[in-house]
């Protein structure tokens, strides 16, 4: 068993089958660098042995138990994992859009913001796709509620009028519940007047 510590990375693995037809396991780990730049470690452990990789691209090859250090690269990994890195599915991405007070009426910034969310969303296939709306906590809950769905049902629509299929697509309404910056009542905030739209 292969023990692994420490939070975000990326791991590649490969087994082998049977070699002179002696059942030996083999895996490869190569440690690739997170897409944002920032760094991550790996510890693998066996009874026979612990290795850390701790650089974009440090590997390391496992033979029933033992660990021993592998040379790897940006052209190698590319060159062997190329068609299995090119398969993984688009890791998922969220966006924040923000209205005008009291209306589904997203604010030029924002409108800008959906460009990039219309491009993202075509360069994906098959995307599931939940978008929620929230409000400031101006006016009555049973208000910001309805309000709160009509943002999220806009943005759907909108989206689906540009060529997004609405079917893996979902809307939900939650009001001033969920506030991105907490208020007391009654304060008009233009950072809770929000869709966030999550995709996956």
């Amino acid at each position: 068993m292969l023990s692994r510590t420490i939070a975000r990375f990326m791991v590649l693995s490969l087994l082998a089958g049977i070699v002179s037809g002696c059942a030996t396991t083999h895996d490869r780990i190569v440690l690739l660098p997170n897409r944002d730049g920032s760094p991550s470690a790996l510890t693998l452990k066996t009874a026979k042995g612990e290795q850390v990789l701790d650089k974009p691209y440090a590997a390391a090859n496992i033979t029933d138990g033992t660990i021993k250090p592998a040379e790897q690269n940006a052209d190698t990994v590319k060159a062997t994992y190329g068609d299995v890195l090119a398969a993984q599915p688009q890791r998922p991405v969220s966006y924040i859009l923000y209205f005008i007070s009291g209306t589904d009426t997203l604010t030029p910034e924002s409108k800008i913001m959906l460009e990039k969310v219309k491009a993202d969303l075509k360069a994906r296939s098959a995307p599931e796709i939940t978008a929620i709306g929230h409000t400031d906590t101006v006016g009555k809950d049973a208000d910001n509620d309805a309000l709160s769905l009509e943002r999220a049902t806009t943005m759907r629509n909108v989206l689906v009028a540009d060529g997004i299929s609405g079917e893996h697509f979902s809307v939900a309404g939650h009001g001033e519940r969920e506030l991105l910056v907490p208020t007391a009542d009654n304060v008009d905030e233009p950072r809770n007047r929000r869709v966030e739209i999550n995709v996956r």
